[in-house]
């Protein structure tokens, strides 16, 4: 019998300024699939609007918006969404990591109705934050999403072979009690 070990291919990035990493379109394709939201969508770290095609694919009015210009369409302007007092109908996003909790928390503050929010899993037990806000739901992705920095990406490097588990986490102002746990899995 062949005990031939198959090589794991896994990257370590280096820290990305501004904190840009791309997820994959799938993870947002799964999440409108899954999770319905009333009026409109913004992703205020936009970033290269992956979150926002995806919401559009799926029939939804969507807008985004970055600190940093990263060349979509609707953020030629920098936003600063930390000091925006505007309301929104739902905030979908890949948020900054480094400052994920005043993020989310502004966010949820900031939208009527829902809030969906990538997040590392492995971080999920210190952030005691998170009993504060109207979690309704975890929903894991699977497999693992690769989520490079941008200028990896820009390079031409290959994208694959993620190290880090990721979820998304849902906010519902509707929503009372503990929340809930599911998978979305690719294809």
């Amino acid at each position: 019998m062949d005990q031939t070990v198959k090589p794991l291919i896994a990257r370590i990035f280096a820290r990305e300024k501004s904190d840009h990493y791309v997820e994959p379109a799938w993870c947002s394709a799964r999440l409108f699939q899954v999770e319905k939201f009333e009026g409109s969508i913004v992703d205020p770290a936009c970033g290269w609007g992956t979150i926002i095609v995806e919401a559009r694919k799926a029939g939804y009015n969507a807008a985004g918006f970055d600190l940093v210009n990263r060349g979509w369409d609707s953020s030629k302007t920098p936003f600063d969404f930390l000091h925006s007092t505007t309301m929104f109908d739902n905030i979908v996003t890949n948020p900054p990591f480094d400052i994920a909790e005043q993020f989310i928390t502004h966010a949820v503050k900031h939208a009527r109705h829902k809030v969906a929010a990538i997040f590392p899993i492995r971080r999920l037990p210190a952030a005691s934050w998170l009993q504060a806000l109207p979690l309704a739901r975890v929903l894991m992705l699977t497999p693992r999403p690769s989520m490079p920095s941008g200028t990896f990406i820009a390079a031409g490097g290959k994208v694959g072979g993620g190290t880090q588990d990721f979820c998304w986490l849902i906010f519902d102002h509707n929503h009372h009690g503990e929340p809930t746990i599911g998978w979305l899995a690719r294809g």
